[in-house]
Parts: structure tokens; C-alpha cells; sequence
């Protein structure tokens, strides 16, 4: 019998991981890819959202409270990767939340999966192109600031990009100026006014446990941290560490996308050798159970709160300068499937927001 009869065929499941950084960058996305994945997604849904949503390890609850939900597995979408870690649905789902037009990730990709970043971040960019303006982030993370507790919610106020420091970011390779410039700043990676409103809802709520603020440190995983590494996040100013969001927060701001995050703490990070406490991903999904309901309401009810971008490139502007503005307007030729996509929006922003500025 064929020793390898019995193996599954991973090409028609995952796409292999590239061996180098100087391969990764021969296989990228073009912006015909992006392009073509959100004009698959404005073909098939209606619906056109403000917000996108992308939750972590076992905060997929969220998109069961979308209204008007309109589906679709991540295998159905063109060019978009799959889930493979538990707690992580692999679904996209289009609707309301509390009101606001929004679509959900349930799961994200993360570098240990054997994905590179610039596939990880992908969805990112085709939210940028269905013209949601602002990306909220969530986590499940482990707990390096003292003060907190497991169940806690904590609101990024900055992070820490440990793959960036060798040389893995989203960004890497030729700028596509159709997104943003070559070096965009991070010192205002999550918006400030934001996080003020997400304080200010919190008191509102009147949950017992403050709001946590701080910094979050991405590590590339799959495994947890050692002890000694622990205790230099912590040196570094590091609150919470997880492995994931960091990615897509960069990309989501070099395309212009206001940005704000929460982290679930669901474990306390093991920072003392006579410690006997271990950490695992069970144990993270069983945290993020008990504790995910309470950071679903507070997204839910922070949707209705969430003013319009006015950072954002203006939509109705693009439809007046679509050559130069619109990020769906092809370069070389125009597809009809972008002027019905176009000339619906327009109707849309003109019935919607006659007093949006032009």
C-alpha cells in the first residue's frame, strides 16, 4: 500500500506555508485579488457595512447577536484562508448590530498557522474596499499586569509588534499606494476619541470590575511564554499578550481604517519559577466562556455609539472623482459590476447622510 494513501490532501485544504520571506514576497496578493473578493462579496450580499468586527479565540458569540445575518464560510469566499484553531467558526457574517451595518469574522489566521502575514491581514484590506471605516479587534489574552484578573476586559491602548522586531510585518514588500503611503505612523494606532466613548459606556453599564487600558504584545506562538520571557514583556510596559491582532491593526491603519481593540483576559501569565500553573488553550476557551458575554454586550452596545469616520476617504467623493478616489474603480478599465456597486452607493449616501460633507 502507498505510505502516503491515507494522508490528507492538504493542497485542497491549506495553502502550504512559503519557506521564505524572499518567496512570501512572489506569491502576494495583488489588488486585483482584493478587488475581486469584494466585488464577489457586493454581488452576493446587500448588505453594506460601516463596521467590521473581527473576534478571537472564543468570542465568536458576538456575530449570534447580529440581526438580518447573512452568512458565508470562509471557503465560499474567493481567496480568503481557513480557520484552523478551535474557537474559531470560520464564517463571515453580514447584518445589524444594535443597529449599526457592521460584518463579523468569526476566527481569524495567525502566523503559526503557517500563514504569512500578508494573507493573515487579507480581509482587512477587502473590508477597506467594501468601505467599512472602522475595524474593532478582538482577543483572548494572558494577563501580565498584575492588577488583573482573569475576566477581566482590557482596551488596547497600544501594542507591542514582537514578529516586527525580525522583520515580520504585514507591510513588507512593494507599497500598494492604492491603500496607503510606505510608512504610515502607528504612535495613533487606536483612536483616541474611541476609547473615551468606550470608557464612558463601560460606567454607563455599571459593571463592578473597572475597565482595564493598556498595552498588548503580539508573539508569533504556537507556544505560550516561558517564565523569563514573561517577565521582560512585562519590563518592556507590556499589559496583556496574545498572539494575534497586531497584524491586522497595522494594515487596517496603512489603509486608513480607524482602529480600536479589546483584550479578554483569560488566563494570569506565569511569571514566578515556583509557580505550578501551566498555561493551555483549553483552559483559554474556558475562561473566554464564562467571561465572553460581557465583552460581546459591551460591542454590541458600543456599536450604536460609534460616530461616522471622518478620517476615512469620503465615499460620496469617490463617486464625484472616481478615477482618483474610489477603491473599486479599476485603473485601466471599468467593470459593470462596479457602476451598479457605485451608482448604489451613491443613491445610498444621498437618501442617507445628506448633510455628510462632499
Amino acid at each position: 500500500m502507498d505510505k502516503d494513501q491515507d494522508l490528507p490532501d492538504f493542497h485542497n485544504e491549506i495553502p502550504l506555508p512559503v519557506a521564505s520571506s524572499e518567496s512570501s514576497l512572489n506569491f502576494r496578493f495583488t489588488y486585483e485579488d482584493y478587488q475581486k473578493t469584494a466585488e464577489w462579496l457586493l454581488s452576493h450580499t446587500k448588505h453594506r457595512p460601516q463596521v467590521a468586527v473581527i473576534c478571537g479565540s472564543g468570542l465568536g458569540g458576538l456575530a449570534e447577536k447580529v440581526t438580518q445575518a447573512q452568512v458565508f464560510d470562509y471557503s465560499e469566499i474567493p481567496n480568503f484562508p481557513r480557520s484552523t484553531v478551535p474557537g474559531h467558526a470560520g464564517r463571515l457574517v453580514f447584518g445589524f448590530l444594535n443597529g449599526r451595518a457592521c460584518v463579523v469574522m468569526q476566527g481569524r489566521f495567525h502566523l503559526y498557522e503557517g500563514y504569512p502575514l500578508w494573507k493573515v491581514t487579507f480581509p482587512v484590506r477587502v473590508f477597506r474596499l467594501l468601505e467599512v471605516d472602522t475595524l474593532v479587534v478582538t482577543n483572548a489574552a494572558g494577563g501580565l499586569n498584575p492588577k488583573f484578573e482573569v475576566g477581566d476586559i482590557m482596551l488596547i491602548r497600544d501594542h507591542i509588534n514582537m514578529p516586527g522586531f525580525s522583520g515580520q510585518n504585514p507591510l513588507i514588500g512593494p507599497n500598494e499606494d492604492r491603500f496607503g503611503v510606505r510608512f504610515p505612523p502607528m504612535s495613533d494606532a487606536y483612536d483616541r476619541d474611541l476609547r473615551k466613548i468606550a470608557h464612558k459606556t463601560w460606567k454607563q453599564m455599571g459593571e463592578k470590575r473597572e475597565l482595564q487600558e493598556g498595552t498588548y504584545v503580539m508573539l508569533a506562538g504556537p507556544n505560550f511564554e516561558t517564565v523569563a520571557e514573561s517577565c521582560l514583556l512585562h519590563k518592556l510596559g507590556a499589559d496583556a499578550v496574545g498572539m494575534s491582532t497586531v497584524p491586522e491593526v497595522i494594515v487596517a491603519r496603512h489603509c486608513g481604517l480607524r482602529v480600536f481593540g479589546f483584550s479578554l483576559i483569560t488566563n494570569k501569565v506565569v511569571m514566578n519559577y515556583e509557580s505550578l500553573e501551566k498555561a493551555n488553550h483549553e483552559e483559554v476557551l474556558a475562561a473566554g466562556k464564562q467571561a465572553a458575554q460581557k465583552l460581546e454586550q459591551f460591542v454590541s452596545i458600543l456599536m450604536s455609539c460609534i460616530p461616522p469616520s471622518h478620517t476615512a476617504s469620503c465615499p460620496a467623493a469617490a463617486l464625484w472623482n472616481p478615477t482618483s478616489c474610489c477603491p473599486l474603480w479599476p485603473s485601466s478599465r471599468v467593470t459593470c459590476l462596479s457602476l451598479k456597486v457605485i451608482a448604489e452607493r451613491r443613491e445610498r449616501i444621498i437618501s442617507t447622510s445628506p448633510t455628510r460633507p462632499f
